[in-house]
């Protein structure tokens, strides 16, 4: 069995970290320890501890083992801009191979680790190196985020396609609907459902509330545990 998921989405904004907090706690009430993983972060406040960003803490709480946050996220920029841009203007590189290292360290101390990148499936990570790399490294099956709304067939198939063009697990798509009124929504689920070749693990409905707690609990009742953990058990 893998060690859990790597979270990826059509594009930034998309629900990675709305769905991963709703995993994590589903799984959590599964009997399985759990733990959030965002290797990178790009957009962040400092606080007395050092700087901060909000997805990273939202895993962390929704997380079952006690974890200092530099696990959870272990490069954290401070302006939400392309990381590969915030990470030179902060003076570091951004190593796949050393974060699929922290992701292996995190591996120890949960039964499952959900990983989530930082924007979509190719966003770069330094000059010659992208998200896609560092999934691959880290080896688990990806989960693909779809932000249904108009475009999202062809940004869906694309980023469907380099996944399976990369070698990775491609285990599972989330329908999460961030445009009330997109038209047609039944239907461009099930075109995704025909052509994307895997199974949709949830469907997420639109809620226009800004709290991220009560999004993630939608989140939780559109998703189908059952295929989640079929599909971690095939990989």
């Amino acid at each position: 069995m893998a060690s859990g998921f790597f979270v990826t989405a059509t594009d930034t904004s998309a629900g990675k970290t709305v769905f991963s907090c709703a995993l994590l706690s589903a799984l959590a009430r599964r009997g399985f320890s759990v733990a959030g993983f965002k290797p990178v972060a790009a957009g962040a406040v400092q606080t007395p501890v050092g700087l901060r960003n909000e997805d990273a803490a939202l895993l962390r709480r929704h997380s079952s083992v006690s974890l200092d946050y530099e696990e959870i996220n272990p490069i954290t920029l401070e302006p939400p801009i392309a990381p590969h841009i915030a990470a030179r203007s902060a003076g570091i590189s951004l190593s796949p191979d050393l974060l699929a290292e922290r992701h292996r360290q995190l591996a120890g101390k949960a039964d499952i680790v959900i990983s989530e990148g930082a924007g979509g499936w190719l966003v770069p990570l330094s000059e010659t190196e992208n998200m896609a790399d560092l999934a691959v490294r880290i080896g688990d099956p990806v989960i693909l985020v779809v932000a249904m709304r108009l475009g999202c067939l062809n940004h869906a198939l694309l980023t469907a396609e380099s996944i399976r063009a990369r070698g990775a697990n491609f285990a599972g798509w989330v329908a999460n609907r961030v445009d009330p009124e997109m038209p047609v929504f039944e239907e461009n689920m099930e075109s995704l459902d025909a052509r994307l070749g895997v199974p949709r693990l949830a469907t997420v409905p639109w809620l226009d509330e800004p709290d991220p707690e009560r999004k993630i609990s939608r989140a939780i009742a559109g998703l189908d545990l059952d295929l989640v953990t079929q599909a971690l058990a095939r990989a």
